[in-house]
């Protein structure tokens, strides 16, 4: 790549963010990647961006050090004695390297086991347990019943919130979860099943079967209580998960 050129002036497949979009982070350089975080303008003379990124590396290679270990630990006011590198470029660099820092300090094994109803429930009650309006939502597990993530499917009415198992597997593989809890609320505070939660809590475990991504509980959450359809029915005898 010839870094003295402008990205603007680069073939579109051969821009960072295009690249980034296309094939993913993990295949751009170290140079690419700081390139996108100092957008299209220049620095240190007429380098481009992907070209003071390259210089930043250099700089930070110097002594025959490695530059992402020098990078890892440097301040903003030692990448400001980087020609080229102002405040701004030097916090935004500094802000994501700490950002990368935070993201890898969250180990599987610090995540929460979801092993219990009163478990799934505790993770739950913040989005679903004294909501005014009716929310579905899925808890995304590993292969460990570690908690990966929440996400609230829908938001209904005050009586009613429709979730279709089409939207409820998307989100489940779109996060790599192996497993999940479903979940919705009763505003009204009484969580006894109703036959359309039965109907749904049966389609979706016929889906978790045909995708072999298993449904450990279908939860209902509500003033205070909660119910788990697979402690208080049989639908998880009809339609087993192999979990």
């Amino acid at each position: 790549m010839n870094y003295s050129l402008r990205i603007a002036d680069l073939p579109p497949t051969e821009r960072p963010r295009e690249r980034l979009l296309q094939m993913g982070a993990k295949h751009l350089s170290a140079a690419e990647l700081i390139a996108i975080l100092l957008g299209t303008g220049q620095g240190a003379g007429k380098l481009s961006a992907v070209g003071l990124g390259q210089y930043i590396l250099q700089q930070l290679g110097e002594d025959q050090r490695e530059p992402l270990e020098v990078l890892r630990e440097i301040t903003p006011q030692e990448l400001m004695q980087i020609s080229g590198v102002g405040p701004a470029k030097a916090t935004t660099i500094s802000a994501a390297v700490e950002l990368g820092k935070r993201a890898f300090q969250i180990r599987p094994n610090d995540r929460t086991v979801i092993d219990s109803p009163e478990a799934a429930v505790a993770a739950l009650s913040q989005d679903l347990m004294w909501q005014s309006a009716e929310r579905f939502a899925v808890l995304l597990l590993d292969v460990k019943n570690q908690l990966l993530g929440l996400k609230v499917i829908t938001i209904g009415t005050a009586t009613e919130t429709i979730a279709h198992p089409r939207d409820i597997f998307r989100e489940v593989i779109r996060h790599g979860a192996t497993r999940a809890i479903i979940a919705h609320n009763h505003p009204t505070g009484n969580v006894e099943p109703s036959k359309e939660d039965i109907n749904l809590t049966e389609q979706i475990l016929q889906g978790g079967q045909m995708l072999n991504l298993p449904i450990v509980d279908h939860l209902i959450l509500g003033n205070g209580k909660y119910q788990s359809l697979r402690k208080i029915t049989k639908i998880w005898e009809e339609f087993p998960q192999g979990d």
